[in-house]
């Protein structure tokens, strides 16, 4: 793969400054001086990222001190490069500050968070008509994408498939509260027009989803080229194959950013609160007319929101929903604070205090 190529074969005249810049990193990249210029990850192979800078598209390694400091760039971020090209090198030697951040709870037993994209103006939560809708992924989205700082809107693709569209479409809505629910089919291109309004010059929207569910489609969509490579769904459950194996930033043609990831399997929380509570305003402002203001919404005297299912006003799987994200947020938390074998050493000493305390009631040794 050449080093450098014209970023007009993504989409875009080359320009001063990289797409979505602004004021507030002119600011802190004026702290540089000399040889060092700022640009923007496309795409990141280990230690190695592909940089968009003015006028074209390089690769650049990643400095030892960011990365014994732990400092990770991902795609979306804006970088400063250390540029000596008479050397044949360029190395990321900082991570500017990021606008908003797009994460999720480390995979498998892991603590902490991984990010996935940042500085994000808008993200497209992509599902489909099918076995992939599931309302309950839906609200978990909602939770991680309202915590990274950026708006979302919920794209139902394969519409064309559907029997009932606007059904499906209601239903999504009945959980969405404020965020657009916008029908489309990316193969056949219905609906793409009324994604226009988030994709300005200048501004950045990511795609997440399940494998399947037809974010490539939609990248070849907006191009109207096969950018990305595609595949079909398996017939007998109808999960999607993954063909996006790592996540890119395109620049469509009028400027706007677009930020493709691979098919998520699991899609933990993190430190999401702040998203929860955005993610279920019913349950919220039910909440503000219990009796007690550390009302857990379980069995309290004068819960308002247990009063609000049994009114039919708040479904009983939306609240079971919100208390199993609410259990999951608790314990990353601690998981984070305590480390995952400290934290399962303590559930099991606390199952072996109930089972002895079991055992002295029933007068058994």
């Amino acid at each position: 793969m050449n080093d450098r190529h014209e970023t007009e074969s993504m989409g875009h005249n080359s320009m001063n400054r990289v797409p979505g810049w602004n004021e507030e990193l002119e600011s802190a990249f004026s702290a540089y001086k000399g040889p060092y210029i700022a640009g923007r990850v496309v795409s990141r192979h280990k230690t190695v990222c592909e940089i968009l800078i003015p006028g074209a598209v390089v690769q650049a390694g990643i400095s030892g001190a960011l990365l014994r400091i732990g400092k990770q760039p991902v795609v979306g971020d804006f970088v400063v490069l250390l540029d000596q090209p008479e050397l044949g090198s360029r190395i990321i030697v900082n991570i500017l500050p990021r606008r908003t951040c797009l994460s999720r709870g480390a995979p498998g037993d892991g603590s902490g968070e991984q990010v996935l994209a940042a500085n994000l103006d808008t993200i497209f939560i992509v599902t489909s008509v099918g076995k992939d809708l599931n309302l309950r992924r839906l609200e978990r989205y909602l939770t991680v994408v309202y915590s990274s700082g950026a708006s979302p809107v919920i794209l139902l693709n394969k519409i064309d498939l559907a029997d009932d569209p606007v059904l499906i479409t209601e239903k999504i809505q009945s959980i969405a509260g404020d965020v657009p629910v916008i029908p489309l089919s990316a193969l056949s291109k219905d609906g793409l027009d009324a994604l226009s309004p988030y994709l300005n010059p200048g501004e950045t929207v990511a795609l997440i989803g399940s494998s399947g569910v037809g974010k490539s489609t939609l990248i070849n969509a907006f191009f109207d080229e096969a950018i990305q490579k595609t595949a079909d769904i398996r017939k007998d459950d109808e999960k999607g194959r993954h063909t996006t194996t790592v996540r890119q930033l395109f620049l469509l043609p009028n400027g706007a950013i677009v930020i493709d990831n691979p098919g998520i399997r699991e899609i933990q929380l993190g430190d999401s609160s702040d998203g929860l509570e955005k993610a279920f305003p019913d349950i919220v402002h039910a909440a503000h007319s219990c009796r007690f203001k550390d009302c857990t919404h379980h069995d309290e005297p004068g819960c308002a929101v247990l009063k609000a299912v049994k009114e039919g006003l708040i479904p009983e799987e939306r609240l079971d929903s919100y208390h199993r994200l609410t259990d999951e947020l608790i314990f990353q938390s601690k998981k984070s604070e305590i480390g995952l074998k400290r934290l399962e050493k303590e559930k099991y000493r606390e199952i072996a205090v109930t089972i002895k305390k079991y055992k002295k009631f029933k007068g058994k040794p």
